[in-house]
């Protein structure tokens, strides 16, 4: 049974990279933690909503998805570190 999900488990793990990644985004902006948690939450559910209803259409395209996945977090990654690196930028700037 598990053999059927092997095409995306790359995509499995690049999830909960972009988790952190989204994460550290938050902390950056300085979000409310219990709004982005109640917002990630939900997002979770409606992927797991959309898995299970259609992951049998998603097999045939398993590897394109992967390769977006893996994309969109190469991209918010990138993203992430530029946003650190202004606000540590900014916050030193004000400390002087």
């Amino acid at each position: 049974m598990l053999e059927e999900y092997l095409p995306f488990v790359g995509l499995l793990i690049f999830g909960n990279i972009e988790n952190l990644i989204l994460a550290s985004q938050g902390e950056v902006k300085n979000a409310k933690v219990l709004s982005l948690s109640i917002m990630s939450i939900i997002i979770v559910i409606a992927w797991y909503l959309v898995g299970a209803v259609l992951t049998e259409e998603a097999m045939r395209y398993s590897n394109i998805i992967d390769f977006i996945g893996g994309l969109a977090i190469f991209i918010l990654g990138i993203q992430a570190i530029i946003e650190a690196r202004k606000s540590k930028a900014n916050k030193k700037a004000e400390g002087e």
